[in-house]
């Protein structure tokens, strides 16, 4: 008798693919056509349709003229999403207040399949602006935020996500190899907190440290500067400690709510 498959290396099942090819199609896109989806994704224009039709009747999409564009379902969701994983009010009240200390931009993002992804940003009054977004993903060995989660998973978590990360070189700081990543990560694990040295984007530097549950990690809170104003002293100093105080208030203030 065949194995069953297990939760992470299972059964695919085309049809499903197909559709959520469709749907991130539908959303990178400003209201594709029939034809425009079949050429992009490389099905037939029949097959398009059928997925199409479906979604439609699950209120997932919807058309407009010749085109399709993603319902506000959607939306709602989302919205559903965000409850589900943190406490998102307490997150939000927690990482405008960084921004509005720091002036930078903040951000709370947690590990989903080997990656860092982003729940929540705010701007401060000085931030430059990044391509960070919520719900968008980055890769967890060259942001503070990924490598301030990955510190402080449980070790069998953090191998295989480590085992299964393909590295790539994004500018002449980024790690590129497991050994130097795993150095890192005893720093971090050490000190408390990570930085981004201009690893992910060339003249950015960020902090980051973990939001905890006890033993487990929610997720990671950060603030993010121009390297020309966040100094080694500024750096290591009062925004490490400004994003740890952030951090703490998350964790409290999940606790007892």
């Amino acid at each position: 008798m065949a194995n069953a498959p297990n939760e992470r290396t299972g059964r695919r099942i085309q049809s499903v693919e197909i559709a959520f090819t469709i749907l991130d199609a539908v959303r990178k896109n400003d209201r594709p056509s029939i034809t425009e989806l079949a050429d992009e994704l490389g099905h037939s224009k029949s097959t398009i349709y059928s997925h199409l039709q479906t979604l439609e009747s699950e209120e997932i999409i919807v058309r407009e003229d010749d085109g399709y564009r993603l319902s506000l379902q959607v939306l709602d969701m989302a919205n559903d999403v965000r409850n589900q994983v943190a406490n998102y009010d307490v997150i939000v009240d927690a990482v405008d207040e960084l921004a509005n200390e720091t002036g930078e931009i903040a951000q709370f993002g947690i590990e989903e399949h080997g990656q860092v992804s982003y729940l929540y940003k705010a701007r401060g009054n000085q931030a430059v602006e990044t391509a960070s977004r919520a719900g968008g993903k980055q890769p967890i060995y060259s942001t503070s935020l990924g490598k301030s989660i990955l510190a402080f998973l449980p070790p069998d978590r953090q191998e295989e996500i480590i085992s299964k990360t393909t590295f790539e070189r994004k500018t002449p700081k980024t790690i590129t190899d497991q050994a130097s990543l795993y150095e890192e990560l005893e720093e971090i694990a050490e000190r408390g907190y990570a930085i981004d040295d201009e690893e992910n984007i060339e003249g950015l530097r960020c902090v980051a440290t973990p939001v905890r549950n006890g033993t487990s990690v929610v997720g990671a809170v950060s603030v993010t500067g121009p390297a020309s104003r966040i100094t080694d002293d500024y750096l290591h100093g009062e925004l490490a400690e400004s994003v740890q105080r952030a951090a703490n208030v998350i964790e409290l203030n999940t606790k007892f709510s």
